[in-house]
This record gives structure tokens, sequence and C-alpha cells, in this order.
């Protein structure tokens, strides 16, 4: 008969070892983000469009 609760228990353990491998992925991520210097602003500006609500 299998042992339940240890197959149970060596779920749970991987499961919790895969979530803390993601919580520290998510860590590295976001302090490579913040510590990266920002990125120039552009502004773009849309060429003239007549108005579609006005009748031609």
């Amino acid at each position: 008969m299998p042992d339940y609760k240890e197959m149970y228990l060596k779920l749970f353990r991987a499961a919790e070892e895969a979530i803390n491998i993601l919580i520290a992925a998510q860590r590295d991520c976001e302090e490579m983000y913040i510590s990266d210097q920002e990125p120039p602003i552009i502004h773009i500006v849309p060429p003239n469009e007549p108005d579609k609500d006005q009748p031609k």
C-alpha cells in the first residue's frame, strides 16, 4: 500500500520550493528594474486629423 502521507509531504515540499524559486526570481527582477536608469521620455505628437464628429 502506498504511503500517502509521505507522497503528500514530498509533493508539498516540492510545491513550496517552486514557490520560493518564483519569489526569488521576482525579487531579482524587481531589483534589476529599480536599479536601472530610467529611459528618456519621448513625446510623440500625432498628426492633425480632421474631427470625426463634425460633418464634412
